[in-house]
């Protein structure tokens, strides 16, 4: 597809990738096939072709208008169209870079402003997330049905590790997974110190950018990258093993820090460095296999249903990892028709599109629900608290049945 970018696009950053993912694509239509936007409303224009096209008017001049931003903003990122795209065409980049251009083009809703400037201002900042959930849990009996989900309830905390080990990695905490679901980071230390991996969380590490980023704060996003690399990098140099995400929509992002820090002479080399040193917390357990299968105590006879999320299949391209990983610990492991789709979380997208998260929400637990499971587990904390919200089941990180049948897991301290 021939692209004429018009001037405000000539000789940009912007412009030339946007011209350069545009001419990939060929009109196929397999990114349609597989669009959960475009299965729900059954319009060209919510799915990935349609975008991509609308995308292409935008960066050659012609007029848009709030519907073409209501298109944009209904993808949910969720990159299935570029697992099943042919052409290799990034589409995620390009919505990127799409989002940015119609932010200046045309002005949102007020509404619109000060939730998307809501959002930006607290959900990255973990003191305020973790006031604002406080307050939220004391408050949450007189809370509407709608707000409520959004508020998960408390657990009772499970001990952290305070072994030390020779192994050590980087760990990123998250910005909003230490106030919801605390002890899937205490789950995640515990299996690994149990591997006799120590896990270290700089205090200058903060949200890994995604949601900043996400809403076209891109000034604001790359701020929050470059502290992460400034805050890790020290241990970079003292040869640290790896960089550790248990939140899979964390590890994507932080495994595009090259890409988004390419033409930043100060922190290329270094985005790219921290980029190739980061890990899913499954890719870092299928090396310990073996070893975790020593330390077992029990096997665990429930019937587990995984929720692979988008950004752990589609945007870091792991398939089939967590779930290898839990079979081989004996674990019946399930996975739900159409698994390959999103649940509808994306991120803030459950806040920004109540209506069609919802929807998308009630299929994909339906299609779990059809597997019978005792649990339902997922690797990603956007997931795991939009679906536990409306599920009757049990909605869990999957590190945490790991940490269930360790060994060293007293009777009675299972569960939340």
């Amino acid at each position: 597809m021939q692209t004429e970018l018009a001037d405000f696009m000539l000789g940009t950053e912007d412009g030339d990738e946007a011209q350069a993912i545009i001419g990939k694509c060929v009109h196929c239509g397999f990114c349609t096939a597989t669009c959960p936007t475009y299965q729900l409303l059954g319009d060209e224009l919510d799915g990935p072709r349609g975008r991509i096209y609308l995308i292409k008017q935008m960066v050659e001049g012609q007029p848009v208008t709030g519907k073409t931003q209501l298109h944009l903003d209904r993808c949910l990122t969720c990159r299935n169209c570029e697992t099943a795209c042919p052409s290799g065409v990034q589409y995620s980049r390009l919505l990127d870079i799409g989002r940015r251009v119609i932010e200046t083009k045309v002005e949102r809703p007020l509404k619109q402003r000060v939730l998307r400037y809501a959002l930006a201002r607290f959900v990255p900042e973990r003191p305020l997330f973790d006031a604002a959930m406080q307050v939220g849990r004391i408050a949450r009996p007189f809370l509407g049905a709608k707000l409520k989900e959004k508020i998960p309830l408390g657990q009772a905390p499970r001990l952290p590790p305070v072994t030390k080990h020779v192994r050590k990695m980087l760990f990123l905490e998250g910005c909003v997974q230490p106030s919801m679901s605390p002890n899937i980071n205490v789950a995640t230390r515990r299996v690994l110190d149990a591997l006799e991996i120590e896990l270290i969380s700089p205090v200058g590490a903060g949200c890994c950018g995604a949601i900043r980023l996400h809403l076209s704060r891109m000034d604001s996003g790359l701020d929050d990258v470059r502290r992460n690399i400034d805050a890790w990098w020290p241990y970079v140099e003292q040869g640290i093993e790896a960089i550790v995400m248990n939140a899979s929509g964390c590890g994507a992002t932080v495994k595009e820090y090259g890409h988004l820090l390419r033409h930043d002479p100060a922190y290329a080399e270094k985005a790219h460095r921290i980029a190739t040193l980061t890990r899913d917390l499954a890719e870092i357990l299928a090396t310990q296999e073996n070893k975790l299968r020593t330390l077992v105590a029990s096997h665990d006879r429930r019937r587990v249903v995984f929720h692979p999320p988008c950004t752990l299949q589609h945007g870091q391209r792991i398939k089939g990892v967590v779930e290898g990983l839990l079979r081989s610990l004996e674990i019946d492991v399930q996975v739900p028709s159409d698994a390959h789709l999103c649940c509808g979380s994306a991120g803030t997208y459950s806040i920004s599109q109540p209506v069609l998260a919802s929807r998308l929400r009630d299929n994909k637990l339906a299609a779990l629900a059809a597997t019978k499971p005792d649990v339902i587990v997922s690797a990603n904390i956007g997931c795991i608290s939009h679906l536990a919200a409306a599920s009757i089941t049990p909605v869990r990180h999957w590190i945490e049945l790991l940490d269930d049948m360790l060994s060293h897991v007293p009777v009675g301290g299972r569960g939340h």
